[in-house]
């Protein structure tokens, strides 16, 4: 089982940046790694996932060249830093891991979740 907690979430002003991070209660290396979001009314959407073993980053195109998804050396703790940051990014944001299967951008597949963290971007 693997437990998330991630932090970092703030209010900001459109243009500003922010640095989430995702402290996991184990290893983290062998797994496929992703952050996510939700926004009032909605759909929840993926936004990066890291494949297992040190595999690439994938982004969504609506984040793509503004955030960025790194992981300590320990692979302990996932982070995102987001840059130039708008509105639409208002969001709650989680982290979560896929222990099985491949690796890929389906939200459903992942298994284990944190509790969220609030970023609200003013325009």
């Amino acid at each position: 089982q693997v437990q998330l907690q991630e932090s970092g979430g703030d209010s900001v002003q459109a243009g500003g940046s922010l640095r989430l991070s995702c402290a996991a209660s184990t290893y983290t290396y062998n797994y496929c790694m992703g952050w996510f979001r939700q926004a009032p009314g909605k759909e929840r959407e993926t936004i990066a996932i890291r494949y297992p073993s040190n595999g690439p980053t994938e982004y969504h195109d609506s984040v793509k060249g503004r955030f960025t998804m790194s992981q300590d050396s320990a692979k302990t703790r996932l982070y995102l830093e987001m840059n130039l940051l708008k509105a639409e990014d208002t969001a709650v944001y989680y982290c979560a891991a896929r222990t099985d299967g491949p690796c890929g951008f389906d939200s459903t597949k992942f298994r284990y979740w944190g509790q969220g963290t609030q970023v609200t971007v003013s325009s």
